[in-house]
């Protein structure tokens, strides 16, 4: 005879109905509080979009695309700057009028964070049994709340569109071994150059055939641009690569990068690159190495981040708007706390110290660098050990990560060829 269904107690109905309600009323909080770091006084206005419409405007109108300048109160003269293969990118959205255009851009940028937040968790949920619409929900709004998002969003810049890229094409939506593995890397870095760091990635971790394809894919687009518009690209990779004058300050606090912080320290003159150069090769081989490890140990999304944040560190100029990283270093970091055993000392250990730098790290990239603090528009040196914190925070904030990110699997394990993307190792070990 079947056994009766077992009915839900009236008190395990109430605790989950109750459970329910405090994820929404949190989920609503935050909701309610994320529009705060969206006032006029700390947004953009669409700055940086307006210039490429407007180099846009001016392009069409039959003048050379470099010749493009705009002043501005802080850099002083302000360029486009994006190789030629953006402009044609960028050339249909100046047909619209301004305010489409924007819209289209926010919209765009938004289906990005969702999308890309979509992928980082999901594997998490899965592993950890977390609640699915809602752990989805909370990781939005708290991208939305992270500087570096607000800066693409409010500047309307085109960096979701590279992480979109590099993130499906590495980890997500193209199989190891398709014959399309690198061609998102070689998009993005045809668009914008920060990504090449990713094609050295792909050396490093001897995937040599999506390396191949990512520098073919990068040359391809560029041919295609010369193709269309060969003065302009010609000027660009010969003359106007080279000229860092015409992207900004460095010492300018919003230049999160080494040469940043030495420029900080020597303004208002350059600093040696005598001294940045063997700091580049330094931070760069120590992370390409964790990288590589973290790649052979089976952990596919460290590898990724850990070479983002070394590009964000060896760049001459790293934008506040360009350190994405530290939101899968966060996931990282949540799902390496979540896996740590309790029951035991050393797992009770390493779950304060991930959970912490965990918290330490949402908070800081929630506050920013750049958003509450007026940092002054004359180049000063910086001045006392507070400042050099407060201006750094980023750069130093790398270079913590870039030696606690823990690795999720065994190290030195080879890493299992599959058909499919998977951001979680099989088992999460020590770092």
């Amino acid at each position: 005879m079947p056994a009766d269904p077992v009915t839900p107690s009236a008190v395990d109905v109430e605790e989950t109905g109750s459970r329910t309600a405090r994820r929404m009323v949190g989920a609503l909080a935050m909701a309610a509080v994320l529009p705060a770091l969206y006032l006029p006084g700390m947004t953009h206005n669409f700055f940086d979009l307006k210039i490429y419409m407007s180099a846009m405007d001016w392009w069409t109108a039959g003048n050379p695309l470099y010749d493009y300048v705009q002043p501005d109160r802080v850099q002083g003269e302000l360029f486009f700057t994006y190789p030629p293969f953006s402009a044609l990118l960028l050339w249909p959205f100046a047909l619209p009028k301004l305010g489409a255009t924007v819209v289209i851009f926010t919209g765009l940028t938004l289906l990005g964070v969702v999308v890309t937040t979509k992928w980082l968790l999901d594997p998490v949920i899965r592993r950890h049994g977390l609640p699915h619409l809602f752990t989805l929900v909370v990781g939005v709004l708290l991208v939305l709340a992270v500087e570096s998002t607000r800066e693409t969003i409010t500047f309307g810049q085109i960096n979701m569109l590279l992480v979109v890229l590099i993130l499906a094409d590495l980890l997500f939506a193209v199989p190891r071994n398709s014959r399309w593995a690198g061609v998102g890397i070689g998009l993005a870095t045809a668009l914008k150059l920060f990504p090449g760091i990713f094609v050295v990635y792909l050396l490093a971790t001897r995937r040599w055939r999506a390396a191949v394809v990512a520098a073919a894919t990068a040359t391809g687009a560029t041919l295609l641009a010369a193709a269309v518009a060969p003065g302009d690209s010609w000027r660009f990779w010969t003359h106007e690569l080279w000229a860092t004058d015409r992207v900004g300050r460095t010492d300018y606090t919003g230049n999160q990068s080494l040469f940043g912080l030495l420029s900080r320290l020597t303004a208002p003159e350059e600093p040696d690159r005598l001294i940045w150069l063997p700091l580049v090769v330094a931070v760069a081989g120590y992370g390409l190495w964790r990288a590589v490890r973290a790649s052979r140990a089976g952990d596919p999304l460290a590898a990724l981040t850990l070479a983002g944040l070394v590009a964000a560190l060896i760049s001459p100029i790293t934008w506040t708007h360009h350190i994405y990283w530290f939101i899968p270093a966060v996931v990282i970091l949540v799902d390496a706390t979540l896996s740590a055993d309790p029951r035991t000392a050393t797992g009770a250990r390493r779950r304060r110290r991930l959970g912490g730098l965990a918290v330490g790290t949402s908070a800081i990239i929630v506050y920013g660098v750049v958003s509450f603090y007026d940092f002054g528009v004359a180049p000063e040196p910086t001045s006392t050990p507070w400042e050099f914190l407060l201006r750094n925070t980023y750069v130093l904030l790398c270079v913590v990560l870039l030696v606690a990110l823990p690795l999720r699997a065994e190290a030195g394990a080879p890493t299992q060829e599959s058909p499919e993307s998977d951001t979680l190792p099989k088992k999460p070990i020590p770092r």
